[in-house]
């Protein structure tokens, strides 16, 4: 026979675990974010400075920047530079450039990536427009600050210590609510 007490838990057990998948379906994006962030995950780079020793030899590694916009945003989004060379350890401050060519304001928000892969744990990114949404007015063009530096433990990591060129990528979509 059918016993009310058991079925009353299933159906409580049942309507707890929807809503904590739901609650952790909701939490998966800022918590996948906030792991790449902290561990270079998939060439995701640092966020802030390093607080490491600056190597004794002054050692230099090539940045190249490339920007992307979805096909939906009608934006012209470049970077001022297309590369730069930067003393690993130092600071160093690039611009991009994004001008909305449509007629009306568009707010934005880019997705960056640093390339290769394992070296996204040693960019750190002090400054960058991509951590806040970007609104542009019609015909507005826009520069845009990246404050970056290279940590000096590149330097130490087998799979990293030889790379002689970083890239930079950035695409920005539109930002709806």
């Amino acid at each position: 026979m059918n016993d009310p007490t058991k079925n009353k838990h299933l159906i409580y057990f049942l309507a707890a675990l929807s809503i904590g998948m739901l609650g952790a379906s909701f939490a998966a994006v800022p918590l996948y974010r906030l792991i790449c962030q902290k561990t270079g995950f998939g060439g995701t780079p640092q966020v802030g400075l390093f607080n490491v020793e600056l190597p004794k030899d002054d050692h230099y590694i090539r940045i190249q920047f490339t920007a992307s916009t979805h096909r939906d945003l009608p934006w012209h989004f470049i970077p001022k530079q297309h590369e730069t060379t930067v003393k690993i350890g130092e600071p160093k401050l690039v611009y991009y450039q994004a001008e909305n060519r449509s007629h009306r304001p568009i707010i934005g928000m880019a997705t960056y990536n640093v390339s290769p892969d394992k070296a996204g744990i040693f960019f750190g990114k002090i400054q960058c427009f991509c951590f806040e949404q970007q609104r542009i007015e019609p015909g507005q063009i826009v520069d845009m600050p990246v404050l970056f530096t290279v940590s000096p433990d590149i330097l130490k990591d087998p799979l990293t210590k030889d790379l002689k060129t970083l890239t930079l990528s950035y695409t920005f979509f539109e930002y709806t609510q």
